[in-house]
């Protein structure tokens, strides 16, 4: 998947406007510690898809015989994923400016997330790619995948968020 700002989803969805693609890109490179701790850097992303990317580290271990991820990192990258996917579905909205667009970074809240262990995370890196499965005006449905760095399916994430903006003052 090439990322950019002018590039349109797989389904030929519509791209995102230069300034918002830079804003998001911003905001989840600077302003999320979380996602710095594990290392996870927003690799790519479009209208309507995230890819995500982060090296294998000791401190990330969760099986010191396999040497394999703990689970939940597993499941944060999943869930970071499946986040911005939401976001990217809710941003298609033609009805929100692009300060409520923004502020829906404040307002973007997890509800249930279903992770799928599928088999040990061993590997130099990793790679996580989200959609959207479903936005509405208030929630979205989205899936995330979680990959090694030979392309085999470690975890797979669903997840479901609230993604409504702020009532108008």
């Amino acid at each position: 998947m090439s990322g950019g700002h002018g590039d349109s989803g797989p389904d030929g969805g519509a791209s995102l406007d230069p300034e918002l693609y830079e804003e998001i890109r911003r905001i989840f490179a600077d302003r999320i510690p979380f996602n710095h701790l594990i290392g996870l850097h927003l690799d790519s992303f479009t209208a309507d898809r995230a890819r995500f990317r982060f090296e294998m580290r000791d401190d990330l271990i969760g099986n010191y015989i396999r040497r394999s991820l703990h689970g939940g990192v597993i499941s944060a990258t999943l869930d970071a994923t499946c986040g911005m996917a939401a976001l990217l579905g809710s941003l298609q909205r033609t009805d929100r400016t692009t300060d409520q667009k923004l502020a829906l970074f404040g307002r973007l809240g997890t509800i249930d997330l279903r992770v799928d262990f599928l088999r040990p995370g061993v590997g130099r890196y990793f790679e996580a790619t989200g959609w959207v499965l479903r936005a509405g005006k208030s929630v979205a449905v989205t899936r995330s995948e979680l990959r090694d760095d030979e392309g085999r399916l470690i975890a797979v994430g669903t997840g479901t968020y609230t993604v409504s903006t702020p009532p108008a003052e």
